[in-house]
């Protein structure tokens, strides 16, 4: 099975059904690509069970070899961390933002009689911001119902009270559409203004249930009294006032420099959760997994997991937000338990993600021992249908490749307990046949492979599969006779054309079911051992096709072929190449050489 096949089976069913960010990493775990979604296995899954139109698409999806992904509340706050995520790891294969475009806040001003604006600009002046908000249209839409609600003012006037004491102002337009109550004459106290912030506060923080009761009492009163346009008019206010799913994870941008962790745990390990948090932005997450040695108490694992994390992010941060109180060693650091408020959710989020973690590695443990278990079965049925003495858990198959004689391989793939032991296989050069030879190519790599075993006192396979009839199992087996291994192991051929096994000594072949597994494990085998050869033969036919002409060519090395075959991709785009063109690589004197190995007229 491939790495594609394996996350295609195991890890997306674990995915859960929730609003989030996915990243997916290759072998080297480098980040390749991070992005949000309304429905996280649902995105996931769209990437291995359709055909990719775009080209480097589908190249990213053949180098994921691992997916992690962050649960949040909402799709906003998905595309919050994922423009995040980008601009801090700058992934491969994500879209960079050049502009320095910031996302919208909602401003309510420190000062007398504050103003409720939308702003880009977050400055240190003790005013409030909450947000950010993915869509301006949606700031300016909830700003409008506010102020719909709410009657505040919108003037720029500096509303002190030596100001307004002194008649400075007078009411504008504003008051008499009765959208403000004049605070700038003194017709509404300073108390009363500020009542009616905390509530606009409350509803920008998601706490509006009291607001939305108070609106459908005012909607029946209205209703009651037969004002049937009025109530229509706070219908569409509390309308728009349900809608409103604006609210991001980190509504208070004054959150910053903290890092959040929770612990979630089973029998067997516990599961840390990271959230590192600043200037009211999500920038990093991860879980981590630790496995349980003795009856470690709670405290005890999450003091370890925070140590590691800390270390391992080289966090400075001088707040961490916990589920408890641990016994961390560093007295500065300062630990908040929340009970409410931003940071209490926060600290859910995080106790969110290590749960789904956890939910993740068992489904996945339980579908990996029930695929254990049908591996298992798969090869007792193929110790009964080729009547091995003993289970195949370690099985080898070998394939040859060559082009008319030239530039001779072979592969030997290696399977343990069913599954490809990737990093086991193996690529050999032909060094003792000379033409095309199939059978002495299969007889050397047979007799290569098992000489080195023995020499080294490795484990011999239970199992030899040799791709090819009756000759070349003969080959190889003679390879065995030469290491009198021949009675230590079972060795098979494959005949492609109707899939039938041949024994040593036995001219009949058997026949196994078509729509046996076991016969499927062979082809499998049989299968990856000729892709594996071939992914070989043309790497080698091709570089050796390169240097045939190149390296012929006086002061013309390797390095150089190299540099040559970078920037003009090809040996006839090299041979049109002109002298000025040849110097933007080589030398005057190499350019020189080339053309007259190529276009010795021109000299």
């Amino acid at each position: 099975m491939t790495r594609f096949e394996e996350i295609k089976k195991e890890v997306i069913p674990t995915i859960p059904h929730r609003p989030g960010v996915y990243k997916y990493f290759d072998r080297l775990d480098k980040l390749l690509y991070v992005g949000k979604a309304k429905n996280l296995r649902k995105r996931v899954a769209s990437y291995f069970t359709k055909s990719q139109d775009s080209g480097k698409t589908r190249i990213m999806v053949r180098k994921i070899d691992k997916i992690e992904f962050t649960v949040v509340e909402t799709e906003q706050d998905a595309l919050l961390l994922e423009n995040v995520l980008i601009k801090e790891m700058q992934p491969k294969y994500n879209v960079l933002l050049k502009d320095d475009k910031t996302y919208p806040y909602i401003c309510i001003k420190k000062e007398r009689f504050p103003r409720v604006f939308l702003t880009r600009t977050l400055l240190d002046d003790g005013s409030e911001y909450l947000g950010p908000y993915t869509s301006v249209h949606r700031v300016r839409t909830i700003l409008e119902l506010l102020r719909g609600i709410f009657q505040i003012r919108t003037c720029t006037l500096n509303l002190s009270e030596k100001n307004i004491t002194a008649g400075k102002f007078k009411v504008c337009l504003e008051y008499h559409l009765g959208n403000c109550l004049g605070p700038c004459e003194g017709k509404q106290t300073e108390a009363d203004y500020n009542q009616t912030i905390s509530q606009i506060r409350n509803i920008l923080k998601g706490n509006f249930v009291s607001v939305v009761r108070y609106l459908k009492e005012v909607m029946q009163t209205y209703s009651d009294n037969f004002e049937f346009e009025k109530a229509q008019e706070v219908k569409v206010k509390l309308d728009m006032l349900q809608d409103y799913q604006s609210k991001s994870t980190v509504v208070n941008p004054k959150i910053n420099y903290v890092d959040v962790f929770h612990i979630d745990e089973d029998t067997k390990a516990a599961y840390i959760s990271y959230l590192q948090v600043a200037n009211g932005s999500i920038i990093r997450t991860k879980v981590i997994e630790l496995a349980k040695k003795l009856d470690e108490s709670p405290e005890d694992l999450l003091l370890f997991g925070v140590t590691e994390l800390r270390q391992r992010y080289k966090s400075a941060f001088t707040e961490m937000i916990l589920p408890f109180e641990i016994d961390f060693p560093d007295s500065s650091i300062k630990q908040t338990i929340p009970l409410i408020g931003d940071k209490k959710k926060l600290l859910q989020l995080a106790q969110k993600n290590a749960f789904y973690f956890r939910k993740q590695r068992q489904i996945r443990s339980a579908s990996r021992k029930k695929s254990s278990e049908r591996q298992f079965e798969v090869l007792q049925r193929l110790q009964k249908d080729l009547q091995l003495p003993d289970l195949p858990k370690h099985i080898e198959c070998f394939d040859n490749s060559n082009f008319q004689g030239a530039y001779p391989v072979a592969s030997m793939v290696l399977f343990r307990n069913g599954r490809p032991a990737n990093k086991e296989y193996r690529h050999f050069n032909i060094k003792t046949v000379e033409g095309p030879n199939d059978f002495a190519s299969m007889e050397e790599v047979v007799y290569r492979r098992y000489k080195r075993l023995l020499e080294e006192s490795r484990e011999l396979p239970q199992l030899i599969i040799i791709d090819g009839g009756k000759g070349q199992l003969s080959s190889a087996y003679k390879s065995l006779q030469k290491l009198n291994i021949q009675d230590k192991v079972h060795i098979i051929g494959i005949a492609k054309r109707l899939e039938e096994i041949f024994t040593p000594g036995d001219s009949t072949p058997l026949y196994i079911d078509l729509r046996s597994p076991s016969l499927k494990l062979i082809q499998h085998l049989r299968n990856e051992a000729h892709r594996f050869a071939i992914t070989f033969h043309r790497n080698k036919r091709s570089k050796g096709t390169f240097k045939s002409e190149l390296e012929n060519i006086d002061s013309i090395g390797e390095k150089t072929t190299q540099k040559l075959l970078s920037h003009f991709k090809s040996i006839d785009t090299i041979r049109n190449a002109k002298e000025k063109e040849l110097l933007a690589v080589v030398s005057k004197r190499q350019a020189k050489a080339i053309i007259k190995y190529f276009r010795s007229d021109e000299l």
